[in-house]
């Protein structure tokens, strides 16, 4: 019996870079994507506890699969080319559509249970290809390496230029939490602007220069103000990444909830990916005292708020969209039996 499982992530600050080549810093959380089952045949056969739809391909396809989850499974097939079939379960403790790279740690947990044996950084690269295959959304690297690299109390500052993932000591648990509270709003990107988003930065990059190595003075030189306003968002982020892991190394708690809030306005107002529902969620976290800062997190247009607190400040259980605090963990498991409980 095989087990393979892969975290998914939270984004602490960064998002909308990485498919720039920008900065991130995720960290993996301990929540998972877990598939079970034994290597046999010639086909892929995995049920899910989630849905009612069954995954059962040749390991050799290359058609999608007519179940909406299990064409991840197909984008794995077809990239890794599995070498015998594989029986099983997929089951998940991450929230679906909620911003947490559930797609993402799908994609790693399957690779892994197929027997790929490569690098972390080559199975991030080819899980990020799977899920283009899949979906035909252009995203970043930044929830693939987040899923294989965790390190347990660490966040990930990633470049998604190099891909180097730098561990940042996360500061102590008994001074600050990590709490991801969900909005009640799911998300499907390739039902979202998320794909648009991608292509006006190319469009502005195609003014100014890769964003990556552009400052805001370069701004000006972008006559369409929603492409400013999409390179402005892009350039300052990087900018609050790097002001971020500084003040994470100095366990300065205040400045890294300011940056929090900043970073929410942007992807609010710059960026356009934030709704209602998630502004009033972080409006009401950060008048909640002992909050020190919150943002939405992910892809936006639904999904989840990530909220840095002094312990004990939010009353997750009376959070009626629901919420947990988070920790970070190491990265994907692959065995033959069942990994310890985190």
């Amino acid at each position: 019996m095989i087990e393979a499982r892969a975290p998914g992530r939270v984004n602490l600050i960064g998002d909308h870079t990485d498919y720039t080549a920008g900065l991130v810093l995720p960290m993996a959380i301990d929540r998972w994507t877990t598939v079970r089952g034994v290597r046999d045949g010639a086909r892929i056969e995995l049920r899910s506890d989630g849905f009612d739809d069954v995954c059962d391909l040749a390991i050799g396809a290359t058609e999608q699969s007519p179940a909406r989850w299990a064409a991840y499974v197909a984008g794995v097939i077809a990239e890794f080319r599995p070498r015998s079939g594989f029986r099983g379960t997929v089951s998940t403790t991450i929230p679906i559509g909620a911003g947490l790279a559930s797609s993402a740690a799908l994609g790693v947990a399957c690779a892994r249970a197929f027997e790929f044996d490569g690098t972390a950084t080559e199975l991030a690269e080819r899980c990020r290809r799977a899920e283009h295959r899949a979906t035909a959304i252009p995203t970043g690297i930044m929830d693939q390496l987040a899923s294989v690299s965790g390190v347990a109390d660490h966040a990930l500052l990633i470049d998604c230029r190099s891909l180097d993932v730098t561990p940042i000591s996360l500061c102590p648990a008994e001074e600050v939490e990590i709490v991801v509270v969900h909005s009640g709003v799911t998300h499907v990107l390739a039902d979202t602007g998320y794909a648009e988003r991608v292509a006006e930065c190319e469009r502005a990059e195609r003014v100014i220069g890769p964003l990556r190595g552009a400052s805001v003075a370069d701004l000006s030189a972008i006559r369409d103000p929603t492409l400013r306003a999409r390179a402005r968002h892009v350039i300052t982020e990087n900018t609050r990444v790097r002001a971020f892991v500084d003040a994470l190394r100095a366990n300065d708690p205040d400045t890294m909830g300011s940056l929090m809030k900043e970073s929410h306005v942007s992807l609010r107002d710059d960026y356009a990916v934030s709704i209602p529902e998630v502004d009033g969620l972080v409006d009401r976290l950060i008048n909640t005292r002992g909050v020190f800062g919150a943002r939405m997190t992910g892809g936006g247009f639904g999904g989840c708020v990530v909220a840095l607190c002094r312990p004990g400040s939010l009353d997750i259980t009376a959070m009626h969209d629901g919420a947990w605090i988070v920790r970070a963990v190491d990265g994907a498991f692959v065995g033959t039996v069942p990994p310890e409980s985190a």
